[in-house]
Order: structure tokens, then sequence, then C-alpha cells
């Protein structure tokens, strides 16, 4: 669902540029494992996406004023790739917990297979084709909680997810755009954000003003970075990936 690529007559009005960059393979996408907030690494396939997008983006003659990040390592060393490749080490990060993966709850260091063995093809079918549908939940004293784990020790427990709807992602996510990263651009800072498939189809869901049903359609492949530009309110006024570009 990407637009075309800027023709001349839209280039003259002011546009701001937003990029999204969802992070490059990791091990458990590789080998079709439900990961969510699971700390997983990169693939060796995935180090060299990061790589691959660093190029592009240094092509077309981006360069950065801020970034944003989730808190998982798949993101966070995309990011470093990406940043190291442009000598842009010295660009500002902010990483915070609700650009994380969607929750798959008790799903999470699955394979599909065994999901569906386990909790049955609904269960897990639901969860990826309707918006509001969540995964089958974690208990609160599973070490997959996030509650129960070190890096997540400040925040409140009912806060953090034990699975979550793709809606219940955009509950979380949308404050921060909102309160955070938004006042960022507005004031015409050049933004980078790496995060996750479902985390970044729900902020182009809000960019883009598209219904539940719209957004469940989107995808969004690894390590290639996607331009959003907007207008002067921050309205979106097309998306595409940097390599349509060249």
């Amino acid at each position: 669902m990407l637009k075309d690529t800027p023709t001349q007559e839209n280039t003259q009005q002011h546009v701001t540029k937003l990029v999204l960059l969802r992070h490059g393979q990791s091990v458990w996408n590789r080998d079709k494992i439900f990961t969510g907030w699971s700390d997983v690494a990169l693939s060796p396939k995935g180090q060299k996406e990061a790589e691959q997008a660093a190029y592009l983006l240094k092509q077309e003659g981006f360069t950065f004023d801020l970034c944003f990040s989730s808190t998982l390592q798949r993101a966070k060393t995309t990011l470093q790739i990406v940043l190291s490749s442009m000598q842009l080490e010295k660009i500002p990060i902010q990483e915070n917990w609700r650009l994380n993966e969607r929750h798959y709850g008790a799903l999470e260091g699955m394979e599909r297979w065994q999901a569906i063995k386990k909790f049955g093809i609904w269960p897990i079918l639901g969860c990826q084709i309707k918006f509001d549908a969540a995964p089958p939940y974690l208990n609160s004293q599973d070490p997959r909680f996030p509650g129960n784990q070190s890096g997540y020790a400040g925040i409140q427990q009912e806060e953090l997810p034990l699975g979550e709807s793709m809606q219940q992602t955009l509950m979380r996510l949308e404050p921060y755009w909102q309160t955070t990263i938004k006042p960022e651009i507005q004031q015409g800072k050049r933004i980078l954000i790496v995060s996750h498939k479902n985390t970044l189809r729900n902020l182009m869901m809000l960019l883009d003003q598209l219904t539940p049903r719209q957004v469940m359609k989107l995808t969004l492949a690894t390590g290639r970075p996607l331009v959003y530009e907007l207008d002067q309110q921050l309205k979106s006024i097309r998306h595409y990936y940097v390599d349509h570009l060249l």
C-alpha cells in the first residue's frame, strides 16, 4: 500500500521527511518463531540489511538530528549499524519500550505449528488478521512477562503487557508519538525511527489515517528505509521506500 514516488509538482511544496526503518531480519524472523518482546539478535542477513539501509540513505543525502529506537537489541543494533555506516555516531538516540514490537504473549518463542498444536488455529490466525484480537495471554509469573525482567524495572507493572492485540499496541504507542516524537519533528528535526513491523504499521495508521482493516493489510520489509513526506501540519503527503528513488 505504498504511494507513488514523488512528482515534480508535489516536491515544490514545503515538506518534512520522516524515515521509518523496520530492523533487519532477526534470527527468529529467519526461523519463523513468534518474537514480540523476546530480545533476540539480528541474523547475518539482518546485519547486511542494516548496512544496505545505511548505503541507501547516504546515497540519497539523508542525515539526522535525532533517532528513536525500541529497547530491543534487534532494533538498537540495526540503528547502530546504520549510524556507524553513515558516520553519524554522535547523533542522539532515544530508546523507549513504547516502540517495542507488539507483545505476542504466550506465543513468544514458539514456532507456528507448535502454537497451533497447543492453542488451536483460530487463536493464532485471529490475532494476525483482526486488529482487536489478542494472542493467548501470559501468566503474570511467566518469565516472558516484561514485569519479571530487570530491563523494565522502572515501569509500573500494569502498563506492561501480558500479550497485545494490534489495538493495544497502538494505545501504548500513540501517547509516545504525540508527546515525544511529534514535537521534535515540529521543531524541524530530521528524525529516524527504528522499530518493528507491527509498531511501525500502527504508526503508519496514525500518519495515513488508516482504518483497522487497512492497517492489517500493510506489509513492511525488513531493512528498507521508508520515507514519509509530511506537510506543515505533519499530515502525510506520500511515502515511499528510499530505493525506489535509485
